[in-house]
């Protein structure tokens, strides 16, 4: 049996109608104002320079944002951009399940920047629930056991807790004198 040979999603961009494309629900990355401003700029000066990553489903004929949120909200917000691209966004598309859809979005955005704590912590919840272990989200998410431990903390689910092996509480020394 031979290897199927490998070839980058970005040798294959398509041009995909705004209106298939939507977002993920759990990109925990957020642009404050003065960088869209700077990436509507961009879009509008040199137009879009790279496509966004997106999940194709056959059923319902709809493209989820894997990577490309904010470039997306561009096309959204900004009636010049979306009528100067006729409504078209470039998109290269990869074919992964969700949790690794996940995975990807939360590299692509480490790859670039900060994320909301927050919404980082729900996405450890939700892969915990589709059943992935704190070392496969390590080792996906780039993350270490200790990052992991303080998001799951955040989202104050004992459910997050049950694989984790606590040590004994200290116990206190007694006082002379005390009984």
């Amino acid at each position: 049996m031979t290897k199927k040979e490998f070839k980058s999603p970005v040798y294959d961009i398509i041009a995909v109608p705004f209106e298939k494309i939507q977002p993920n629900t759990y990109n925990p990355n957020n642009v404050a104002p003065p960088e869209m401003k700077l990436l509507y700029d961009s879009i509008r000066e040199d137009g879009y320079t790279m496509p966004i990553v997106c999940y194709y489903s056959q059923e319902e004929d709809i493209y989820t944002v894997v990577d490309g949120f904010h470039r997306w909200r561009i096309m959204k917000e900004y009636p010049d951009i979306y009528e100067r691209e006729q409504g078209m966004m470039p998109v290269s598309v990869i074919d992964k399940p969700l949790s690794g859809r996940m995975a990807s979005t939360v590299r692509h955005n480490r790859a670039r920047g900060s994320h909301d704590v927050d919404l980082m912590s729900n996405i450890v919840q939700e892969l915990h629930e589709l059943g992935r272990s704190d070392a496969w989200i390590a080792k996906h998410l780039g993350m270490d056991r200790d990052e992991i431990l303080r998001l799951k903390q955040i989202t104050g689910l004992a459910s997050l807790f049950k694989d984790v092996n606590f040590g004994q509480a200290w116990q206190p020394a007694e006082k002379e004198g005390e009984e």
